[in-house]
């Protein structure tokens, strides 16, 4: 089916309003909209945008969505729901590239601030590390594994070796787990004094190891299992 003039003038109008004013003025489902045109260039995507919006619970959600969820909708075919996705990803990697370097991380807050700008919405189970300067900004993130961490998943030594490249002063690992509840672990408290000894060994500075969940954390560092610690 040809789209009709009324509906293209209607597209043309919306990239116009884009043009003049960025996002300024639009409602949720005129940009949600404005980008569905990019990927279906033949219907009246409004409707569409709306459903996505309902059934997600606004553009977080959507942005935020699983492939699987996405392309089951009717209309919603791979293109479309891969081009969602992607621009979260390629969003996501703007956003780190700009904070790299720029801005010291001075407290928890700043590393889940930078996290939730760059990995939010990541639905697997992961172990990072930030390798950081000697003004505590940020050099790098590194993904050292995915999954559940068991003592075989891990290898401090190469974990801290990695600091070299970056040439980093200390570093800051993350634990990111998907779940609501957190509780810490006797194996993570023998992980954190086995990556603190290995930086030591070579002059590198643990802040602290991390561990999030969707709505909490647990610092190390406050609970008392890195060297210096106040409790």
């Amino acid at each position: 089916m040809t789209i009709t003039s009324s509906k293209a003038g209607h597209r043309k109008r919306l990239k116009g309003k884009y043009i003049n004013t960025s996002l300024e003025g639009f409602h949720d489902y005129e940009v949600l909209e404005l980008l569905l045109t990019f990927a279906i260039p033949r219907r009246d995507v409004k409707p569409l945008a709306k459903e996505l919006l309902g059934r997600f619970k606004g553009l977080k959600g959507v942005f935020e969505a699983k492939y699987e969820d996405l392309s089951c909708i009717p209309g919603i075919g791979d293109n479309t729901a891969i081009l969602l996705i992607l621009l979260k990803e390629i969003a996501g990697a703007y956003l780190l590239e700009q904070m790299i370097g720029r801005h010291p991380v001075r407290s928890a807050k700043d590393v889940f601030d930078f996290l939730e700008l760059t990995f939010k919405g990541e639905a697997s189970e992961k172990f990072l590390a930030l390798y950081l300067n000697t003004k505590n900004e940020i050099l790098g993130v590194e993904t050292i594994h995915e999954g559940g961490i068991d003592r075989a998943s891990i290898s401090p030594k190469k974990v801290i070796e990695k600091a070299f490249k970056y040439n980093a002063r200390s570093i800051i690992f993350v634990h990111n787990t998907p779940g609501e509840k957190i509780t810490p672990k006797g194996l993570e408290k023998h992980l954190v004094k086995e990556l603190e000894s290995s930086a030591e060994a070579i002059d590198i500075i643990v802040h602290d190891y991390l561990i999030t969940g969707s709505s909490s954390h647990i610092s190390a560092r406050e609970l008392g299992w890195l060297k210096g610690s106040n409790s």
